[in-house]
């Protein structure tokens, strides 16, 4: 909350201050000092970005930093690759269907085909396998898809 008033006293600050105010500017006032003022309350009151850390088994995402390993070694993923595993580490018990995947991964305007997400689980598989992990995403036959075992 900002004061804007052409009260000037101690005690008219102190009691704006007491009723929960950020900031207190009489009058006259700056217009440039204004906006800076609106802006530093702003920025004061936005949330601050958390990254997530999702694990399954040994398997760890690290949302904002984009890093994924699995038992410690390093994954390296496409940005699509760590949005569709982002997807199911989000709710691992979960089935989603190829639709929910491509919903999540590129929005409710996407026409991609679900063959699209196949070619990245594929890839995912691969680059999981190659570390000695065989279940890591587990295809639920006429449904979809879901996180398997990520242990050895």
């Amino acid at each position: 909350m900002l004061f804007l008033t052409a009260r000037d006293e101690e005690i008219d600050r102190v009691l704006g201050f007491q009723l929960g105010g950020d900031d207190y500017v009489t009058k006259p006032f700056s217009p440039r000092e204004l906006v800076l003022r609106v802006k530093a309350i702003l920025a004061r009151a936005r949330p601050k970005e958390i990254d997530a850390l999702l694990v399954h088994g040994d398997l760890t995402l690290r949302t904002l930093a984009f890093e994924a390993d699995l038992a410690g070694q390093v994954l390296e993923l496409t940005a699509t690759e760590f949005a569709l595993l982002n997807t199911l580490m989000a709710a691992p018990e979960r089935v989603r269907t190829r639709d929910q995947i491509i919903t999540s991964i590129y929005g409710t305007n996407s026409v991609m085909s679900g063959r699209t997400v196949d070619s990245h689980i594929r890839n995912l598989r691969h680059k999981t396998q190659a570390l000695g992990y065989s279940d890591i995403i587990r295809t639920i036959h006429g449904v979809g898809l879901r996180l398997g075992s990520c242990t050895t």
